[in-house]
Formats: C-alpha cells, structure tokens, sequence
C-alpha cells in the first residue's frame, strides 16, 4: 500500500507536467465552444444584433415558424453587421450571407422574432435572411453566396418542416404590405430553389 501513493503521487505529477508542455494552440478554445453553442445553424458565426432590434421569444412554441424570407442588404456585410448592432435602427435579420464567400453570420437566435419583414405577423413566423449585395448589381449575388444561403434555406426548412417551394421560401417584396423589392429582378429563384432542393 505504501508502495501504491508515491506513484499515484508521481502519476499525476508527470500529467500535470505533460499538460504543461502543450502548447496553448492545441488546448480547445472555451471561448470558441462558447461561441460555436450559441449560433443554430453549425459553421455560421455569432454576430449578435443589438437586443433593441428584435422581439425576445420562445419559438416554435409561441409561434410556428412556416416562411423563409430572402432578403438583400443595399448595404456592405461590415456595414449590415454594424446595423443591426445599433440598437437605434430597429432592424435585424436572424442571417446574413457574404457575397464574397458565402460565409455565414447569425446575428439572431432563431428562437426569437427578428425584425425584418415589416410585418408583425411575418416576422412571428418566419427566418429572415439577408445576403450581401445591391438588387440592381447581380455580380454580388456570387455562387458562393448562392449555394451557402441554399444550405441555410435547406436546413432551417428541414429543422420547421418548410416546405421548400416558393410558396414557403418568399422574397420580401412578397410580403404583405411591404414597400420594398429585394431581393429585386436579378435574383436568380430558379436556380436557387433547384440549389435548396438538392441542398
């Protein structure tokens, strides 16, 4: 028995000393885990939209979520990112997509109403996702930017149970009420529904 406590003893202290020596790069990030738990839709990046630009909730079960609305800035990403950050603008989208790689940003839980329809009702039960670019300058809808935002689409109608027909998946020129036109004529739906579709 004596003989079992100074190695246990030893044990620990050649693991402590093994850790010791890996280099931090190698040690997960807790801040990235943290991060990585609070978006819901894996490999996007947590941007958060200021809390004054959405409507906290608890869905699917304060409301269903039935819709997709596509969405385009008229903005930069950076400057997207920036608005929806400011809580005097009133605005957010749950998504953004970046023109230039497709990269992914969520900037609200999609538990909670983002304020991006301009119509309350729209906003209860849908997914707002906006993409990078201008609606009269088709060279920012790229094919990254196309095929990630298909994904997206794909996934969060998998999750609800969306349909994935243009019934379901709308423009927000689509919704009732609104005085905008995004994501305008040069917005190519029939290939991204076929790229949802095969998503």
């Amino acid at each position: 028995m004596e003989q079992a406590r100074p190695s246990t003893t030893r044990r620990r202290f050649l693991k402590g000393t093994a850790l010791a020596a890996v280099p931090y790069a190698l040690l997960p990030d807790t801040r990235a885990g943290a991060q990585a738990m609070a978006v819901d839709y894996p490999g996007a990046e947590w941007q958060a939209a200021s809390t004054s630009n959405y409507t906290a909730s608890n869905r699917p079960t304060t409301y269903s979520v039935d819709r997709v609305i596509i969405h385009v800035t008229q903005e930069t990403y950076t400057d997207t990112l920036a608005i929806f950050k400011n809580p005097q603008k009133k605005v957010s989208a749950h998504y953004l997509v970046r023109s230039a790689d497709g990269h992914v940003a969520q900037c609200v839980r999609e538990s909670n109403v983002a304020w991006h329809a301009g119509n309350w009702s729209y906003n209860t039960r849908s997914i707002g996702i906006e993409h990078e670019g201008w609606v009269d300058q088709p060279a920012w809808f790229t094919d990254a930017l196309y095929e990630q935002s298909a994904k997206l689409t794909a996934a969060i109608c998998a999750k609800y149970g969306i349909a994935k027909d243009r019934a379901h998946i709308l423009g927000h020129y689509e919704v009732p009420g609104t005085d905008h036109t995004d994501p305008g004529p040069n917005w190519d739906w029939t290939r991204y529904m076929r790229l949802v579709n095969f998503a």
